[in-house]
């Protein structure tokens, strides 16, 4: 694309002697010029090209002078570069042409050398401040867009926070002593667990959508709500239930053409009995003794949105609570946390924790695993949501 320069000069012999002097840069199309006889004439011209880079006038013309072309061209075209034609050592006209902004001056009688040497100049000046204004422009829309995105990270996790389940509600479920802890790695978190209580009956869940940010932020809220809602719409078939809910995300999840799932692990409790259902990382059991058991659940379901069927995977293991027992669950930040040199936390090592400090209250339990794991992790960048739900039969 050539380079638009508008010559503003009310001297008729301008318009040929410039065509001539630069035909072959016309005719390559490196330059294009454009005349103008005036001033007002040349705002016209300029109104109506958008991509004029540089404009050459003169001083003194009729209607609209140099000096007010260009206080006008400094207010509403900034990228716009001048260059100013004076009689030679008419020097009061060129300095006040310099302080109104003029990039360069040239004397008449013009010499063209002179002229294309300047030219150049003035248009490499020209495409620095449009890549500035350009780089400028993009880094304002990115900022925008950044505080955009996080204002709507900022949403979902706070909605994420709301929606968790309140330390006043857990003392309230009787039979249990429960703590929780959830801390996303990003903004928003890829987690979801919960503690419901309904007609009697307790319904506890937990699970780990596929990566994390808003998206996973946003399907984790869709499971909440759908859980709740089939919980109090008294739906207590386990393959009725998680049919159910796999359809309902599934669905949500083709028409947002999002690739996520989860894992995903429910439990109703009920006098000391757990009914676990659902796929996820391996349930602890911890006896009053502080003995371990481990819950394989890879049999009790399938991923939560990765097909639209899953009745035929869902199954139910059964645990008996006696006081004093209780059951661990997590999501696999906690397992997979690294350390500076890449080892991971492991299950061993929340088995051997858990076991130390099972005769305390939950809320203890947790807080002891908790930093355990923030002690392994130390200073590495935490790469996945952190969970924690620890139940104890009182």
């Amino acid at each position: 694309m050539p380079a638009k320069i508008l010559v503003v000069d009310d001297e008729p012999d301008i318009e040929p002697l410039i065509r001539q002097k630069f035909r072959k840069k016309i005719r390559c199309k490196e330059f294009q010029f454009i005349f103008a006889c005036n001033g007002v004439d040349a705002l016209d011209k300029l109104q109506a090209d958008s991509d004029i880079d540089m404009v050459l006038t003169d001083i003194n013309m009729p209607q609209m002078d140099g000096l007010a072309l260009l206080m006008k061209l400094a207010a509403d075209y900034p990228a716009i570069k001048t260059v100013i034609l004076s009689a030679y050592g008419d020097m009061n006209n060129i300095r006040a042409a310099m302080n109104l902004g003029a990039f360069d001056f040239l004397t008449k009688p013009i010499d063209f050398q002179d002229l294309e040497i300047t030219t150049y100049k003035t248009l490499n000046h020209v495409q620095q401040i449009k890549q500035a204004l350009t780089q400028e422009n993009y880094l304002k829309r990115l900022e925008a867009e950044n505080l955009r995105l996080s204002t709507e990270l900022d949403i979902t996790r706070r909605l994420q926070q709301m929606l968790l389940p309140t330390e006043t509600e857990l003392r309230q479920i009787q039979g249990l002593d429960i703590a929780g802890y959830m801390q996303p790695a990003d903004e928003v978190g890829g987690d979801y667990y919960d503690v419901l209580q309904h007609n009697g009956r307790v319904k506890i869940g937990i699970g780990d959508i596929t990566g994390h940010g808003l998206a996973s932020g946003v399907l984790m809220l869709m499971v909440q709500t759908a859980v709740r809602t089939l919980l109090v719409n008294n739906e207590t078939n386990t393959v009725n239930f998680f049919s159910t809910l796999n359809q309902t995300i599934y669905h949500n999840l083709q028409r947002m053409r999002c690739d996520k799932n989860l894992s995903l692990v429910l439990i109703d409790y009920h006098q000391g009995t757990l009914t676990v259902s659902g796929q996820h990382e391996q349930m602890i059991v911890l006896r009053s003794e502080g003995r371990i058991e481990r819950i394989d659940t890879i049999d009790l379901g399938f991923p939560i949105g990765l097909a639209e069927a899953i009745a035929d995977f869902v199954a139910e293991a059964t645990v008996k609570l006696y006081p004093g027992d209780g059951v661990v669950l997590y999501t696999d930040g906690i397992t997979e946390a690294e350390d500076i040199n890449g080892v991971q936390y492991g299950l061993e090592r929340l088995c051997q924790v858990l076991s130390n400090n099972w005769h305390k209250s939950a809320c203890e339990i947790k807080q002891a695993v908790i930093d355990q794991v923030w002690q392994h992790i130390g200073n590495q960048k935490v790469h996945d949501d952190i969970t924690l739900l620890i139940l104890k039969q009182q």
